[in-house]
């Protein structure tokens, strides 16, 4: 499985940056830079592109939509927010993730046993914009959104209030069509980076991306062990230097040094497999949720 992701994100293509013309500046060390190719209408930003305006300490949690129950779904987001959530990423369980550990499959297929499907989900999400601004990506494969219908997803998401999508199976070659889609309904497509991504192609995808990329910290899938030290600070000191957006970290993150670590270097600390592992072992989800995102974002003010 991680092979064949590895192979997806290190084909070659060309990127069309024309579909979106709008310029910003974001903060890539200590200095504001441009441009950087927006999602949305001109002179208008979505939740993620405020957040990322400003290069603060963000913790990122990922919480499998409809694990361990539908009930909870929503309750859970909020108190991830409460205790400093700056984003959450809800994900769409697929039976087949591409770059999924055993820990986030099992979550995927308890929420699909649930009944937990793409509508389900754009109703959770419509449910936590009438209390929260909490800027929200939708993170699963392309399978569902195709059966789903594209066009229809896309139009649903801004609906329901959705910010952002990542999509870890859908390579750049073929995403030109939904990102173009998705960029005109002011969502952001997150693409991915890995540690192999030559410098160029860095450079490539967050231009095609605009807002945001997601760096995958190790070639394999998540729930393993973080990345060696060493590597992964000269794996992100390329992506700072070549990308055209901000980026987040995730894979093998669970503790509060990670989180500090990783905002050192990025944009932002995306916790996910720790999340489950949390949730997996208590029988309140809610309190679970709160005191373990408080653990990680102790000091955030």
């Amino acid at each position: 499985m991680c092979i064949q992701l590895q192979i997806i994100w290190e084909r070659e293509f060309e990127v069309n940056t024309e579909t979106t013309k709008d310029t910003e500046c974001f903060e890539k060390g200590n200095n504001l830079i441009g441009p950087s190719y927006l999602c949305g209408k001109a002179n208008t930003m979505n939740r993620i592109q405020k957040l990322f305006q400003d290069r603060t300490e963000k913790v990122i949690p990922f919480i499998t939509a409809g694990y361990p129950s539908k009930d909870r779904t929503v309750e859970m987001v909020f108190a991830a927010e409460e205790s400093g959530a700056a984003m959450v990423e809800l994900g769409m369980p697929f039976s087949d993730p591409l770059a999924d550990g055993p820990i986030i499959q099992e979550a995927s297929q308890i929420a699909i046993d649930n009944g937990v499907n793409i509508q389900w989900i754009l109703e959770v999400t419509t449910e936590i914009r009438k209390q929260s601004e909490i800027p929200l990506a939708l993170m699963g494969y392309i399978n569902p959104i195709i059966k789903y219908g594209t066009d229809k997803f896309i139009k649903d998401c801004k609906n329901a209030g959705v910010d952002g999508l990542i999509i870890p199976d859908l390579p750049p070659e073929e995403a030109k069509e939904i990102v173009k889609m998705a960029k005109k309904a002011g969502i952001c497509i997150i693409l991915l980076v890995a540690p192999n991504t030559a410098d160029e192609r860095i450079r490539e995808i967050s231009s095609m991306a605009g807002t945001l990329i997601y760096c995958v910290a190790i070639l394999g899938i998540t729930g393993g062990e973080g990345a060696q030290e060493s590597e992964l600070k000269k794996y992100l000191k390329r992506v700072e230097e070549y990308s055209n957006c901000p980026f987040v970290v995730g894979f093998g993150i669970k503790e509060r040094v990670d989180v500090i670590e990783i905002n050192r270097m990025a944009h932002g600390a995306v916790v996910g497999s720790a999340i489950i592992e949390q949730l997996k072992n208590s029988n309140e989800p809610i309190a679970a949720i709160r005191n373990y995102i408080h653990q990680l974002t102790r000091g955030i003010e």
